[in-house]
C-alpha cells in the first residue's frame, strides 16, 4: 500500500471514528451541571436591641452566634465578678455536676481559712468558712455564684486544679476551646483589673452558663446544705418581674457596675431567650434604666414569625445553555424571634442539570431566635434540556461533561 493511500485510509478511519463518537457524545452524553449561586435574604425591618452607649454591652441568642446588638466599647474591659462565672464553668468542665447533684466534698484547709480572713479584712465579698469545714461542690458553687464569694473562688480553683497558677492555665484552655479569645483571666475572682473581656464574649459566657445544668440549677434554687446552716446573700437576682435572670451582678473600681443576664420573653406558648453583658455602668440607676429599656423593647420586638418565609429565594442556577432559574425555601417554620436580625442559612444542594418546577434540590439549615430548623429547597420553575441543536453546536461543554462523568465513575 502506498504512503498516500495509507494516510488517506488512516485519516478517513479517524474521521469516521470522530463522527461516530461525536454524535453519541453530544446527543446522548450528560449536560454540564447548572452553576449555583447562594442568595442572601433581605434582613427584616425592625430595630435591633437598644443598649447603652456608656460602657460596653452586647446581647446574643446563642453562645456560638454573633451578637445581635453591640454598643459602647468593643475592646476588652475589666469584668469584675463576671470572672467568677468563668471560674465556675472551668471547674465544672473538670468536675461536672448534674442539676440535682451535691457533688464531691471540698475540704476547707487552713490556707482556705487564711484566704477568707484576708479578703474579709480587705472589704471584699466573702462567705464564712472555717478550717476543716466540709463543703459540697454544689455548696461551693452557691457561695461563688449567689454570694459572689471571693474566698470560694480561690478555694474552688485550688481544689479542682491544685493551684491558682494551674487554674489559670486551664481557664485559658477552656476559653480558647470556646472561641472566647476576647477574654483574659488573671485571677479567679475578678478583683484584678487584668481580668478583662469584651462584652461580646461575655454575652456568650452568659449563654454558656445557663446551658450548664449545675449553674442553671444553682441560680434557680434556694440555698441549702451549707455547713452550720450558713446563709448567703443572693447578689444575682435582678428585676425578675421583667423576665431577667441575673447570672452575675457586681462592682469594682476598675470595672464599674457589671451584669451578666438572660432576658426571657413569653410569646404564646413559647419563650424567647436573649443573653447579655452590660459592663462599666456608672451607677445602679444607669444599669436599671438600660435593662428596663431592653425588656420593654423586647416585649414588642419579639414576635412569632417565620425564620424564613416560604418562597424566599435562596439559590440562583445559571446554565451553559442560557436559562437562569431560582430555588426557594419550600416550607416556612415560625418561631419567636427578634425580627430585626437576619437568619443564618446554610444550604446543602444536590447536583442539578434539569428538573421540573417544585423539585427538591437540597435543604437549608436556618437559625434565628436561638432556634435551628431544616427546610427543603425547591425549584421555582422548570429547568429544561436545551435540545439537540444546542448539543450539536456546543460540543465543548457537552464533551467536557461527558469526560468528567466518565472520570467520576
Amino acid at each position: 500500500m502506498g504512503v498516500r493511500r495509507f494516510i488517506g485510509v488512516t485519516a478517513g478511519t479517524l474521521a469516521i471514528l470522530a463522527v461516530g463518537l461525536y454524535g453519541p457524545a453530544t446527543l446522548l452524553g450528560p449536560l454540564p451541571e447548572a452553576r449555583a449561586t447562594h442568595l442572601e435574604p433581605a434582613a427584616p425591618a425592625g430595630s435591633p436591641p437598644v443598649l447603652p452607649e456608656t460602657g460596653a454591652s452586647a446581647v446574643t441568642e446563642r453562645p456560638e452566634d454573633s451578637p445581635i446588638s453591640v454598643a459602647g466599647d468593643t475592646a476588652p474591659v475589666p469584668m469584675a465578678a463576671a470572672t467568677k462565672v468563668i471560674t465556675a464553668l472551668v471547674v465544672l468542665d473538670a468536675r461536672p455536676l448534674s442539676a440535682d447533684e451535691e457533688g464531691a466534698v471540698v475540704p476547707i484547709t487552713s490556707n482556705d481559712f487564711l484566704t477568707y480572713r484576708d479578703y474579709r479584712a480587705a472589704g471584699a465579698r466573702t462567705v464564712t468558712v472555717y478550717t476543716d469545714d466540709a463543703w459540697s461542690e454544689r455548696g461551693m458553687l452557691q457561695a461563688l455564684l449567689l454570694g459572689s464569694s471571693n474566698n470560694h473562688a480561690d478555694t474552688l480553683a485550688r481544689w479542682a486544679f491544685g493551684s491558682l497558677e494551674e487554674y489559670l492555665v486551664a481557664a485559658r484552655s477552656w476559653l480558647d476551646g470556646n472561641g472566647l479569645d476576647g477574654i483574659t483571666v488573671a485571677d479567679a475572682t475578678g478583683l484584678s483589673a487584668e481580668s478583662v473581656g469584651t462584652a461580646e464574649d461575655l454575652a456568650a459566657v452568659a449563654a454558656l452558663a445557663l446551658a450548664d445544668p449545675a449553674v442553671a440549677s444553682v441560680l434557680a434554687s434556694e440555698v441549702t446544705g451549707l455547713p452550720s446552716r450558713r446563709g448567703i446573700e443572693n447578689t444575682t437576682t435582678y428585676l425578675p418581674e421583667l423576665g431577667v435572670t441575673g447570672i452575675s451582678r457586681s462592682y469594682t473600681d476598675a470595672a464599674g457596675i457589671c451584669l451578666l443576664f438572660r432576658l426571657s420573653v413569653d410569646v404564646g406558648e413559647e419563650t424567647y431567650e436573649l443573653y447579655g453583658a452590660i459592663l462599666r455602668q456608672p451607677d445602679w440607676d444607669a444599669l436599671e434604666t438600660a435593662v428596663t429599656a431592653l425588656a420593654e423593647q423586647a416585649s414588642t420586638a419579639v414576635v412569632e414569625a417565620p425564620l424564613v418565609a416560604e418562597g424566599t429565594p435562596l439559590v440562583r442556577y445559571d446554565t451553559e445553555w442560557g436559562p437562569t432559574v431560582t430555588a426557594s425555601v419550600g416550607a416556612s417554620v415560625t418561631s419567636p424571634r427578634w425580627v430585626s436580625s437576619a437568619p443564618t442559612i446554610e444550604t446543602t444542594l444536590d447536583p442539578l442539570v434539569t428538573g421540573g418546577s417544585g423539585r427538591i434540590v437540597g435543604s437549608a439549615e436556618i437559625t434565628a431566635g436561638g432556634r435551628t430548623t431544616t427546610a427543603p429547597v425547591k425549584l421555582d420553575e422548570r429547568l429544561e434540556d436545551p435540545g439537540v441543536l444546542w448539543r450539536i453546536t456546543h460540543p465543548v461543554p457537552v464533551i467536557r461533561a461527558f469526560v468528567e462523568d466518565l472520570q467520576s465513575r
